[in-house]
């Protein structure tokens, strides 16, 4: 009868040791998945949103179909962008479309 006893209490210390060791490995997967795919794209969130704030008319933009523009107009969250020598060629487009953003001055610089 002891003997029942003792390995009832081995086999839960067992278990109960099984679950911590699963338990330290889902928290380090979730540790992993955020330094890993959360965190570097909240990052980039962050630098396309300071980098869409600081777009000003003049300034070469390319869009996420990867077509270059140069910035005619800025609205609240659209803006008219003038394609190729031609001058006909301006489209009115949100700015979430936009991928990039060349400064007007540092093209001027080169």
């Amino acid at each position: 009868m002891m003997n029942l006893l003792t390995d009832a209490a081995d086999t839960t210390a067992a278990g109960s040791g099984g679950l911590l060791l699963m338990l330290v490995y889902i928290v380090i997967i979730g540790a992993a998945m955020y330094f890993f795919a959360i965190r570097p794209q909240k990052k980039e969130q962050k630098r396309l949103g300071a980098l869409l704030s600081s777009m000003e008319v003049g300034d070469v933009v390319v869009t996420t179909s990867g077509f270059y523009g140069i910035v005619i107009s800025i609205q609240d969250d659209d803006c008219i962008v003038e394609f190729g020598n031609n001058k006909n060629c301006r489209i009115p487009m949100r700015k979430s479309a936009i991928a990039e953003v060349e400064k007007a001055s540092d093209g001027a610089a080169e």
